[in-house]
This record gives C-alpha cells, structure tokens and sequence, in this order.
C-alpha cells in the first residue's frame, strides 16, 4: 500500500521556471533572479503567508546553485537538531566539496538562544541560511540574525496564477484516473472561480480544496468523452464552508486589520470602518478584543469633540456581553460607525501623553499645602488645607487667581481644543476662565 501524499506536495515544481507567483521577487534583474544569476547566494528571511510558496522557492534555490538541502522546523527541532545540521554541513563539503542551504521553516518560533545558536555558522559560510516566517521579522527575529540576513517579502498568489496551479492539479489527478489517457477532467467556470476566491491566494489551500472536491466529481459515460468527470461548482461548496478569508489571529494580518480600522476611524470613513470590523469578526477575531480598541478610540480620536462617542463604544461592549455573537456584533458595528462619522479630536490624547513626558521628565513634586486635605488635628496644626478655597462659594462656581499646580512647577497648558464638536464650547469656557484668572483681584501667584 502506498503512502499517501498530497496533491499540493506532488505538484511542488523541481525547476524554478515551473514556480509559480512572486513575480517581484523572481522577474527579470529582479532581486532573487539578480542573485541566482550572480551566484552569490546571501542568508535571507523569507516573509509571507501560508501557501504561498516559501518552502518551495528554498528548495528551488538550493538545487539550482548545486546545494545541499537541510529542512528543519522550528515547531518541532530545537538547539540539538541546528547542531546537527552543522555537522551534516560541515561533513559534506568535506566529503563531497559541496555548500549547504539550511531551510528553517517557522524561524519565528525560535528563541532568542535558539536563534543565536547557527549565526556563527552563517557568518563562517558553513551553509546559507533560509528562514520561513509568517509573522513580522521586526518583532519575532533576532536584531543579530537580521542584520546577516535579507528580508524577501513574498506575496498572495494572484488569480491568474492560482488558476495555473489549478490547471497544473487537474491535469495531474488525470493522469492518476487514466494512464491511457481516456479520462478527462473537467471543472466548470464557476466552479474555478470558486476555488479560486475561496483560497485567498494561498495555493496550498486551492490543491487541497480541488483534491477534496474531486472526491464528490460526477463521472459521466459518453460516447465522445467516456471517461468525462465533470466537476461542479456544487461539488466544490461541499468542501468549501466558511472561513476562507485569510485571517492570522495572533500574527501580522492581524495587527494589519486592526490599524487599518483604527485609521478608517480616524479618517472618517464609516464604510471602511465598518469593512474592516466584519472582516474581522469574520475571520474570527475576539469581539471583546475589537469593544475594547473601540473603547479607545473613542476616547484618542474622539475625546471632548463628541464625549457621547465613548458612551456608545462603552454600550457597544456591554450589548456585546448580554447577547454574543452574531446578535451583539451588530452593537459593534453600530459604534464602529458612529465613531467613524464623529467629530475627531485628539486633544485628550496629545494633553495625556505630555503631562506623561513631563512627569517622567521632571518626577515628583509635592502637593501644595492648600490643596491637601486635614482630617486630623496634626495635619490643620501643619497647615494642611490653609488657604484652600471653595469653588462653589465663589462667582460662576471658579475660585478665580486660585492655582492647583505644585508650587515648585509653573502652570502648563496642556490641553488645547480643537476647533471641532462640543470641543468648540469647551474651549470657548477655558478662554472665559482664563480671563477671570487674568483679571482676578487675588492670585495665589502673581
């Protein structure tokens, strides 16, 4: 009995003119093609998705430049299995006079000491170093291997090239059902574009949803076409159920989505937000995480121009609590949309983050004595609460010339208005205050 082996891995192209996609990367006196022509292989990282052909490409690269190909996973190898590669390195170019490429798939997952333990032999040339990442290289791989090695982005695949690898995968699963040639395979228009739209340019995913498929296909007798196996767009909706956008929970998609509807609501533009927050919810991000960003953004790009956008985003969460999903989703979407339209201010945020700098610059100063509370008999005999004047008893309810600063810091004007939403009101009050400060009889400061 033979041992079973996937489509997507019997359909892996053995020369790098069959691969298919990363035109930018392999195009002509593009950067890999410039590289491979020169000979002068450099460590790279290679950045991008699933499916779209990371692996692939190394084994491409390590068989046209006449090396030895070592494939190690970071999920499942460690310090004991990079060691051995070195010495596997090590002994064939003394055996053979031949280099090395060591491919390490999901490098991301290596820590720090794990990482650290092959940069010598990449700086030595024991072997060309190959890293596969779905996430961030900036974030989850070493400054030191970084700096060794190149980052290649690589990209989705584009319909035009799934189409082609699905043509290369029936072609294939017919020659499985006929030696003689006398099945064919056919798919329907619509059934391609399904496959296609549902695999969200990750070509992995099309050859496993077109094998799966096959496996519903309607084989037809007739007279022209004996062998015909007709594959409908049924057939493949047998396979295909849901959750075909391409969505990382934890990964770099992840924080793409989340800045995009951040800056969709930052820049007005409802349909966006609201875009980008079903996207989300559809590719199955927390919703409790998403009223929670909501939240904030009520209160960083919003703030006093519309102080009624924080208590949607809060309702939003709380609507969200009593019924789930999908039913409170839709409190979601409704303060997505609202904060989208809102007046914007970031007056709050940017008066916050100042006082911040201005604490961490200048640390701690003591509250003045008028300010402190005098609970007890000790503390009115030290002058606690001296001086300390009562807003209310005072005209408009403002102690006018009072000052609530630390008496070792000069009054700083932190919060500034913008000239949008009730923000307008409020800065037309803080003027109104400040020139019955200026006017006033007695000032604390003069």
């Amino acid at each position: 009995m033979s041992v079973y082996q996937p489509l997507s891995d019997r359909l892996r192209p053995t020369k790098l003119e069959d691969y298919v996609g990363q035109k930018h990367l392999l195009g002509e006196k593009r950067a890999l093609s410039r590289m491979l022509d020169s000979g002068r292989l450099h460590s790279m990282v290679f950045w991008g998705p699933p499916g779209v052909g990371k692996t692939t490409l190394a084994r491409l690269i390590a068989l046209q430049s006449d090396l030895q190909f070592i494939n190690i996973s970071a999920v499942l190898d460690g310090v004991k299995e990079v060691r051995a590669a070195v010495e596997q390195a090590k002994l064939h170019r003394e055996q053979f006079q031949q280099g090395t490429l060591l491919f390490v798939d999901e490098v991301h997952r290596f820590n720090k000491a794990q990482q650290d333990a092959f940069l010598p032999f990449v700086e030595d040339g024991t072997f060309v170093f190959i890293g596969a990442t779905t996430e961030n290289p900036s974030f989850e791989l070493n400054n030191a291997l970084l700096s060794r090695a190149k980052v290649y982005v690589l990209r989705i695949l584009e319909e035009d090239e799934l189409e082609l690898v699905l043509e290369r995968g029936r072609a294939l699963l017919e020659t499985d059902l006929s030696d003689d040639e006398s099945v064919k395979i056919q798919i329907e228009d619509k059934a391609i574009q399904l496959l296609v739209e549902a695999a969200d340019g990750d070509a992995r995913r099309l050859l496993n949803s077109l094998e799966q498929a096959m496996d519903f296909a309607e084989y037809e007798q007739k007279q022209d076409l004996p062998g015909l196996v007709t594959l409908t767009t049924e057939n493949c909706k047998e396979v295909i159920q849901g959750g075909v956008r391409r969505f990382d929970k934890g990964g770099e998609a992840f924080y793409d989505q989340i800045s995009a509807l951040h800056k969709s609501i930052r820049g007005s533009d409802a349909n966006a937000a609201l875009y980008w927050l079903v996207r989300m919810l559809d590719g199955g991000v927390d919703p409790r995480y998403l009223a929670r960003r909501l939240i904030r953004m009520a209160s960083e790009e919003i703030g006093n121009a519309d102080p009624k956008a924080l208590q949607i985003a809060v309702n939003a969460a709380e609507s969200y609590e009593r019924l789930g999903s999908p039913e409170g989703d839709l409190a979601l979407a409704h303060a997505a949309t609202y904060l989208a339209v809102a007046p914007k201010s970031n007056a709050v945020y940017m008066a916050y983050k100042a006082v911040l700098a201005d604490i961490k610059e200048n640390g701690s100063h003591e509250v003045p004595l008028h300010l402190r509370n005098a609970p007890t008999k000790l503390m009115a005999e030290l002058d606690y609460g001296q001086g300390y004047r009562y807003a209310h008893d005072e005209p408009e309810a403002f102690a006018a010339g009072e000052c609530y600063f630390p008496d070792d810091m000069i009054e700083k004007s932190y919060y500034t208005p913008e000239e949008r939403g009730l923000e307008i009101k409020i800065s037309a009050k803080m003027e109104h205050l400040r020139k019955l400060n200026e006017n006033a009889i007695y000032k604390r400061r003069s």
